[in-house]
């Protein structure tokens, strides 16, 4: 192998062993970590040689500020998330980002500048908490541009966030496939006036705070939030729907001109069984590999996110309905009682100087609390009203 001066992204794509840090390289998301990683590298004044030649955007990084997202929050602050759907979350990317932080150093610290600069058992440059600080980066930064996908575009993605009509400005490419920022047709500015864009109206107090860590002022509602699922262990074919659902395990819960909503095909597979007309068989592919496949009365099932159409031409729909109904309102209750349960620790928790809890923390912290416990109260009464009169539900 040749010891020629090599970024870890480079590596990555041009060998591919199947390695979780390989399968981070060629997603947009892994290839801009890996880039900003290495970007970071050079702008830092601990690295002992200078490999690269500092660019642009190694300036770029230097003036990015520092993220308080809640994968930065100390123990102390994650545990007011109690109770609400950001709790899961975090704890997931968490665990993700460790397993990502593992794979790309025992994928790369047999790179020598690799090994030497950022492995080093005394003298590394690259801990942890640096890809965290480059996933905060990404998330809070990154744009998804019409024709071009995720990307970040520097001084486009250092506007702040105004939602609605406030919104002063939109972004977008031009003929060439540069980032552009335009004014929004009616719009006035004056000298001295704040250019903002929105990070997306329609996000969830969950998402907000997960992706940027702020609510705005102006947020009355919570909007949406996902509540995980599981197939309940007496489910005999638990294992079964487990392998074939490509569902995200949960279903999103949301309020839309003043009315309660919900979606997750993955509450459907548990509403029914074999004895309704689910079934399973293992069939042999034209390579010789088995596969599961699934069908509902005799039908087979592609993607077993058809499954509602299908029940919904089914006589027992009213039946199904039902199910799901009395699925979505227990698991909203459960919510409710871990979420109300804590409530007073929550508010006793010490603040401030001299604790481990910022003020910033709390104050957000206990907003998010009061949105999402006020939307789920609404959930829990429409699902109650919709067990007596399921045509009423939203879909």
């Amino acid at each position: 192998m040749s010891t020629e001066p090599r970024t870890a992204l480079v590596y990555l794509k041009r060998n591919h062993d199947n390695s979780p840090a390989a399968n981070v390289g060629q997603t947009a998301r892994g290839a801009i970590l890996l880039f900003l990683l290495t970007q970071s590298s050079i702008s830092s004044p601990d690295t002992p040689t200078r490999r690269f030649v500092s660019g642009p955007f190694t300036d770029y990084i230097k003036f990015l500020p520092a993220e308080l997202l809640p994968t930065f929050w100390t123990d102390s602050e994650r545990a007011l998330l109690t109770g609400t759907t950001l709790k899961p979350a975090v704890e997931a990317k968490l665990k993700a980002l460790y397993r990502e932080y593992d794979a790309l150093r025992a994928s790369t610290a047999h790179i020598v500048w690799c090994e030497q600069e950022w492995w080093h058992e005394v003298d590394g440059l690259v801990r942890f908490e640096d890809w965290l600080a480059v996933d905060a980066m990404y998330r809070s930064r990154a744009l998804e541009f019409p024709g071009v996908g995720d990307c970040m575009v520097p001084c486009v993605d250092m506007a702040n966030h105004s939602s609605g009509d406030s919104t002063t400005a939109l972004y977008e490419c031009d003929s060439h496939g540069d980032g552009v920022l335009l004014l929004r047709e009616g719009k006035t500015l004056e000298e001295g006036d704040e250019v903002t864009i929105t990070y997306g109206d329609k996000k969830g107090a969950c998402e907000m705070v997960f992706s940027y860590g702020f609510l705005e002022d102006t947020m009355e509602d919570a909007r949406e939030s996902f509540l995980d699922l599981e197939f309940p262990d007496d489910d005999p074919l638990k294992r079964a729907k487990e392998v074939v659902t490509r569902s995200a395990p949960g279903f999103k819960v949301f309020e839309k001109d003043g009315e309660i909503g919900w979606e997750g095909e993955y509450v459907w597979l548990i509403c029914v069984n074999e004895e309704d007309g689910l079934e399973f068989r293992v069939a042999q592919a034209n390579d010789g590999t088995r596969e599961l496949r699934v069908s509902w009365k005799e039908q087979e099932l592609e993607n077993t996110e058809r499954l509602r159409d299908l029940l919904k031409l089914d006589a027992m729909w009213d039946v199904y309905q039902l199910r799901a109904v009395s699925v979505l309102q227990s698991r909203v209750e459960a919510q409710l009682r871990e979420l109300y349960g804590s409530d007073d620790e929550v508010i006793a928790t010490d603040h401030g100087d001299g604790s481990e809890v910022r003020d910033s923390v709390w104050n957000l912290t206990t907003r998010l609390r009061k949105l999402e416990s006020a939307l789920l109260d609404r959930a829990y009464s429409a699902f109650e009203d919709q067990r007596f009169t399921p045509e009423a539900i939203i879909w």
